[in-house]
């Protein structure tokens, strides 16, 4: 039975939710929180199961998306694709950290871009890792730091950059030209302002010694296969965002080729792959969409829209700074793919113009470099850390996002409020 929607109870839940995603009591994984919540809703009345199921129903195509790139991120590291670009990489630092540091973020630019974010968090972070080993490195976090605010700094250069641009814009997606013209510079600013931010804080670890030598292992024939998997996968997220095309299915389907491909050569090591994903990914999001799905019953939304509508016709170049300045704390509580969702339906209900509209996406893409949970790349690259034994606290993180994050978005969302005053 279905009982009287009542805020009194959907904020609660959604709100302790959050916090078990955030702080991880008893150690259980993000997942654990999100499906209690999403469960707690459901029994409490909330949510008839149907809408709960409709809700996780609408991250179709994030879940196709983020099992092509787990299962090739798997391959990969099974393969020993990794450790030979990790090797590489090793050998192109010539025993200097920071130089290291240097290429990390500069290969996280160009994976971001073609790939998205969610495929720096999942196929760089453990070559990343391979490379700390290889090169002896005592203090890695730097480097892997890199990873993380990398995959968000440059998550709007194009729209495949990241899945949460595709939900922002809600059917209004400009062209390739009008998203350069409007995010380009944004955009750079953004990479180069997070990345002196990053190297200001970790500059005195930074000046630790690693080594020079490393050998390059040589390119076994299913890692070659991994390799040009990786790089159809890039071809086809860049058509499938040329031709406005869900990104779910071309990810996904690459993945799986790739998994057939070295299926029928080496079976054992396809199949070790798949059996380590990390699954648990999955239930996240989806109970992430029922969270929000409650959410947008009692009517957040639109309360949201008709408080942007009146700030925008009053200042505009307020509702930008409040737009952008809303959506990346809210991407830091909900996660960012459903305070996407939320945003666009604000933006859909509003009648924002571009302005607006441009400053809730670099919000939404900016704002997660605050803490480790707000975007699907940080919490994948939080994941692949502690396969290896490596845990980046929330106090960890926040250490380094309260720095990061204000100096990329405050120029950006500037950038947009003189345009539109």
């Amino acid at each position: 039975m279905q009982l009287a929607l009542s805020p009194l109870i959907i904020w609660p839940v959604a709100g302790l939710s959050t916090a078990g995603i955030l702080l991880r009591p008893f150690r259980l994984a993000e997942a654990w929180w999100a499906v209690a919540g999403a469960l707690l809703l459901v029994l409490m009345g909330q949510l008839s199961a149907a809408e709960a199921g409709q809700a996780a129903w609408e991250g179709r195509d994030v879940y196709l998306f983020l099992t092509g790139m787990m299962l090739i991120s798997e391959l990969a590291r099974t393969t020993g694709l990794f450790d030979w670009v990790a090797a590489w990489a090793v050998r192109q630092a010539r025993g200097s950290a920071t130089r290291l540091f240097c290429i990390v973020y500069a290969v996280g630019i160009v994976v971001t871009t073609f790939m998205s974010n969610d495929a720096t968090a999942v196929v760089l972070t453990p070559a990343v890792l391979a490379a700390a080993r290889a090169a002896r490195l005592e203090r890695p976090l730097p480097h892997l730091f890199a990873c993380a605010v990398i995959a968000n700094a440059a998550s709007f250069v194009l729209p495949v950059s990241n899945p949460a641009n595709l939900v922002v814009f809600a059917g209004r997606m400009p062209s390739l030209g009008a998203w350069l013209q409007l995010f380009l510079l944004p955009s750079l600013v953004a990479i180069v302002a997070s990345f002196i931010a990053l190297y200001w804080l970790q500059r005195a670890h930074l000046r630790q010694s690693m080594s020079a030598e490393v050998h390059i292992p040589p390119l076994a024939a299913d890692a070659k296969i991994v390799a040009f998997g990786i790089a159809l996968m890039a071809t086809l997220l860049l058509a499938a965002s040329a031709l406005d095309i869900d990104l779910g299915w071309p990810a996904c389907l690459a993945g799986l080729a790739t998994f057939a491909a070295v299926l029928l050569r080496t079976r054992a090591l396809a199949m070790r792959a798949a059996r380590d994903m990390s699954w648990s990914v999955l239930p996240l999001v989806a109970g992430l969409f029922v969270l929000v799905a409650a959410l947008s019953k009692i009517g957040v939304a639109q309360a949201l829209a008709r408080m942007l509508a009146s700030l925008h016709a009053s200042a505009p170049e307020w509702s930008v700074w409040a737009a952008g300045g809303m959506t990346a704390l809210a991407a830091n509580v909900a996660n960012n793919l459903p305070a996407g969702l939320m945003a666009g339906a604000t933006m859909t209900a509003s009648h924002a113009p571009t302005a607006v509209v441009a400053a809730t996406l670099i919000g939404i893409n900016l704002g997660p470099n605050l803490s480790v949970t707000g975007s699907l790349a940080t919490v994948l690259w939080l994941t692949a850390l502690r396969r290896e034994g490596i845990d980046v606290s929330f106090g960890q993180f926040l250490k380094v996002g309260l720095v990061v994050m204000p100096v990329a978005l405050i120029p950006c969302l500037y950038l947009l409020a003189r345009g539109a005053a």
